[in-house]
């Protein structure tokens, strides 16, 4: 991308404006009741959104001072975030690559948990695309933690502002989102 932060950031919230944001009556996973459903698949499967969240992804990794080896979270919300972010480090002096985090262990083969570019004693970043209680990224984080790694911080695509930050932080995890729930609802 040549484009300024800035201007990436802004293509980034009208993509997620225009393929992500729902209104209507949704239940969430967490089984909360909202009138906003953000289907971030379709903005971080989508060739611009992989691009912008890559980009973006990327660059908040290195403003947090999060020096990761890999980044990933629980499949499939955070998949094609790790993805992009990988890609978008390729040919950098510190390239990040990707992990996805299994919702259960395999129970053939080598019965991974988490598969991909990820080894005990790695630096991480947890990804999700959207945070809205914090339950997915916690649950990726102790995975990662087991199977002994460290957890640098957590990255979102979209914080959904209902106390998932919160949540995460509580367990000493930094948080860093690109996008908020109420810049997507509101004007611009």
């Amino acid at each position: 991308m040549t484009a300024s932060p800035g201007a990436s950031r802004a293509r980034l919230v009208a993509l997620l404006k225009s393929r992500s944001v729902l209104h209507g009556d949704f239940l969430l996973a967490s089984e909360r009741r909202s009138p906003h459903y953000v289907d971030c698949r379709r903005t971080t499967m989508h060739a611009d959104g992989l691009a912008l969240i890559g980009e973006l992804g990327l660059a908040a990794i290195r403003d947090a001072g999060w020096s990761a080896a890999a980044v990933g979270g629980l499949t499939l919300g955070a998949d094609p975030v790790a993805y992009a972010i990988a890609r978008a480090s390729a040919g950098t002096s510190e390239p990040i690559h990707a992990f996805t985090v299994r919702k259960a262990a395999k129970t053939h083969g080598a019965g991974r948990r988490i598969e991909g570019c990820f080894e005990a004693g790695m630096r991480v970043v947890v990804v999700e695309d959207v945070v809205t209680t914090g339950a997915s990224a916690l649950e990726a984080a102790a995975a990662v933690r087991e199977a002994g790694g460290t957890v640098c911080g957590v990255l979102a695509v979209v914080d959904r502002e209902e106390g998932g930050r919160e949540a995460i932080e509580r367990y000493g995890y930094a948080v860093r989102a690109l996008v908020t729930l109420g810049e997507l609802l509101g004007g611009g």
